[in-house]
């Protein structure tokens, strides 16, 4: 059995390897947008006025504005970093239902046109400055790993980071320069399993057989989306992608890119799923070594309904709260809820869902049979020595 599973997944590892190399785009220039945002440029503001618009551009300070004229603020800055560091800069945006809510005191961000550092039509304010905050709760949470998982979690933070290092340096790049956005989300995810897997919970028949069971759901997850999002006609021209197309200046496969979306959006819960009933199988295995395989699987095919409902909600819920402002927008646009359902925007998001739940559902049983055949197998002695191990580890 430890043969069958390095027979059958060192192809796969392989494949994996190449089709990265073959979809990156090398030597290929990084796209530009055809869109120009701007430079980012940090300031602090040191007054704030509010006030009717003048024609001028200007805001009449302390008049109170009529009925359906807009109000204005006048915003009093201090440039921070960029070609105007350290001079002051004073900007009138109007007030909007849309608009952030600036005040004095805030750490905000500019989008500088190139212009002159003097003039302040070369600026636009934009957004606040989050840098500190992210920072801390990213610290935060890298102390809340370490202290419950010590070595463990060390590991898993490094496999968080490198699953980061394969989106943003790999399947970024390669759907910008035009490759199919799902295969290049399948090599990508699978890069991602294998590291993040074998990082995390060692080099061991036991993660071999949840990378195999996570393989198995999402080829079936991949597959489902594919079939469901064209019987569906679903487009994947979110307001979104519709945006990146127009930024981009050229075409993409949209569809491609909601396929890819829902692959890699599935895949943290379905490894969550797959070590959870591996190691169920194994601690059921070493608590009574004489259990055969059919025992290891109904007793683990039990744990594994338990805890199938909660990944399942939680992917629901996790799909539900992205969509939130969609779901929102939906219900107020006054159409019936037959209407609300088969929206692009809905069914898309319905579509990702339950393609998702059924994978999580069937990787439960698959990873269960696999890991009850290959657990059955093992040496009472490898077990109980195995474990102390990872407790030493640990």
């Amino acid at each position: 059995m430890r043969n069958l599973l390095v027979w059958l997944l060192t192809p796969l590892a392989l494949a994996t390897v190449v089709g990265m190399i073959v979809l990156y785009p090398w030597g290929k220039p990084a796209p530009k947008s055809a869109v120009q945002q701007g430079t980012p440029v940090q300031a602090s503001i040191t007054a704030t006025a509010t006030g009717p618009c003048l024609a001028s551009g200007q805001v009449q300070v302390g008049a109170q504005p009529d009925p359906g004229q807009k109000p204005c603020l006048t915003v009093d800055l201090t440039m921070t970093s960029g070609p105007g560091n350290g001079k002051r800069l004073k900007l009138t945006v109007p007030i909007e239902p849309s608009t952030p809510r600036f005040s004095t005191g805030d750490a905000v961000v500019l989008a500088y046109n190139g212009g002159d550092a003097g003039d302040p039509s070369s600026f636009q304010l934009v957004d606040f400055q989050r840098g500190t905050p992210l920072v801390l709760l990213a610290a935060l949470f890298a102390v809340a790993v370490l202290v419950l998982g010590r070595w463990q979690g060390l590991a898993a933070l490094v496999a968080l980071v490198l699953s980061f290092v394969v989106i943003v340096l790999f399947v970024l790049p390669a759907i910008l320069a035009g490759e199919n956005p799902l295969v290049v989300a399948i090599a990508g995810a699978g890069a991602i399993m294998f590291v993040a897997l074998y990082l995390t919970h060692g080099l061991s028949a036991r993660t071999s057989v949840a990378v195999l069971g996570t393989l198995v759901s999402l080829a079936l997850i991949g597959v489902l989306s594919a079939i469901f999002s064209a019987t569906a006609s679903l487009t994947g021209l979110d307001d979104a992608t519709s945006t990146l197309i127009g930024s981009l200046g050229h075409g993409i496969d949209a569809r491609g890119l909601l396929l890819a979306g829902v692959v890699i959006g599935a895949l943290g819960v379905l490894d969550d799923v797959t070590i959870t009933q591996t190691s169920a199988v194994w601690e059921l295995r070493r608590a009574n070594p004489s259990l055969g395989w059919r025992e290891l699987y109904r007793s683990g095919l039990r744990i594994g309904r338990d805890h199938v409902g909660s990944a399942v909600n939680t992917l629901v819920m996790a799909y539900a709260g992205a969509a939130l402002p969609v779901l929102l927008y939906s219900s107020i646009s006054g159409v019936g809820l037959g209407a609300l359902l088969g929206s692009e925007d809905i069914a898309s998001e319905i579509i990702r869902t339950l393609a998702g739940s059924v994978g999580i559902v069937a990787a439960v049983p698959v990873t269960t049979v696999l890991a009850a055949l290959i657990a059955a197998r093992e040496p009472a002695d490898h077990l109980v020595s195995t474990t102390n191990t990872q407790q030493s580890h640990q």
